[in-house]
């Protein structure tokens, strides 16, 4: 029954540190799940917020499904995670520290067929810390090739 879709935000694990990860229900409307499934999601400039103790994803882009018809969805609007209160809560509590932001990491159908997000609880790089990750794949990538 499960697809093999794993759609990864590359930049966010190059732009933030991650401390922490969950696995988050997220809802959907209509045809997004066939998009999911055809793999047409893009991740550019999402971010997660907290509304009324509720966590919700902005700027998901999902593309419309072709064959939707009239019943379609719109590409990019804020959906709703679902989380237990308790993880909520806990990290609602670091978001309010300084410098801590929640970004989506990748988004995945489970064994059960549900779609999956992903989230990072992360703190913004410095540019030297960017600097740092660059050379450290760069240092794997020449030891692959020397490898082979």
């Amino acid at each position: 029954m499960a697809d093999n879709v794993f759609i990864k935000n590359r930049p966010a694990t190059f732009e933030y540190a991650i401390e922490d990860r969950l696995k988050a229900g997220i809802i959907l409307n209509g045809s997004e799940i066939k998009s999911i499934r055809n793999g047409k999601v893009s991740f550019n400039d999402s971010y997660c917020f907290f509304s009324d103790g509720e966590l919700w994803i902005k700027s998901l882009y999902i593309a419309e499904y072709v064959n939707a018809g009239y019943a379609g969805h719109i590409p990019v609007h804020d959906r709703k995670l679902l989380l237990q209160r308790k993880e909520l809560k806990k990290w609602q509590l670091k978001v309010k520290e300084k410098g801590f932001t929640i970004v989506p990491l990748n988004i995945f159908i489970n064994e059960n067929g549900y779609a999956k997000v992903e989230i990072g609880l992360g703190k913004g790089k410095n540019v030297h810390d960017k600097r740092e990750s660059i050379k450290s794949k760069d240092v794997e990538r020449e030891m692959k090739r020397y490898l082979k």
